[in-house]
């Protein structure tokens, strides 16, 4: 089944592989980014449709979510993969708490603004599904004191991903991934894996047919929040 589906933060690395996974497999897929240039370049390679959108501001949400849903009105698959991860060399007790207010602000008020808006038309899909992108850093059991707003914002999302799956996943299919250390602009070169494999779990999520709902995932196996 073709799906329309919208990837935010594609312009470059795990997300714009996502983009062109999905739109190799024949999906209608809405790339988003907050610079027009390098969004429409990026969905021009992949061959997915460009809007502009920054989830770190409402009112561009607002602005983004009313337009889709004038001019458009259907969505399958929502995957709030957009995020920022800027407190290198920071710990709990040093960490500059605007920094920290900016992450939340990206990393978790952002998908769920989007997650709000869009709700109800992924509640009247056939199949409808959600993705959040999130982190083994962000992970319960791992959590330590380096980077404590991107910590802090994914053991957000993780919570987030729970709190929408008890509400509506009688209706849409809700999950967070984990894509593991990705050679990207954030991962750095020196990370293990390469972007295709850190999109691989999500492109499943958003397309196979059996898939579980409210689980926190990497490599298609569930793992501990």
């Amino acid at each position: 089944m073709r799906k329309r589906i919208i990837v935010t933060g594609g312009n470059r690395g795990i997300g714009k592989e996502i983009c062109r996974q999905l739109v190799e497999q024949g999906h209608d897929v809405v790339l988003t980014a907050r610079s027009i240039e390098k969004g429409e370049d990026a969905a021009i390679e992949v061959g997915a449709r460009f809007r502009e959108l920054d989830v770190s501001k409402k009112d561009n949400i607002l602005e983004f979510t009313q337009k889709y849903k004038a001019e458009v009105g259907e969505l399958d698959v929502l995957i709030n993969n957009a995020g920022i991860l800027i407190d290198d060399g920071m710990n709990v007790l040093n960490a500059d708490l605007e920094v920290v207010q900016q992450t939340i602000e990206t990393n978790v008020f952002g998908p769920w603004t989007l997650t709000q808006e869009l709700a109800p038309l992924l509640e009247k899909s056939a199949d409808g599904r959600i993705i959040n992108i999130s982190s083994g850093m962000g992970a319960i059991d791992d959590l330590r004191a380096d980077h404590p707003a991107y910590r802090i914002s994914k053991t957000a999302l993780n919570s987030l991903t729970i709190m929408t799956h008890q509400q509506i996943g009688a209706s849409v299919k809700v999950n967070a991934m984990c894509p593991g250390w990705v050679r990207t602009d954030m991962g750095g070169s020196g990370a293990s894996r390469p972007v295709e494999k850190g999109a691989e779990t999500a492109v499943w999520l958003a397309t196979a047919e059996d898939i579980p709902s409210g689980k926190f995932l990497r490599d298609k196996k569930v793992i501990d929040w």
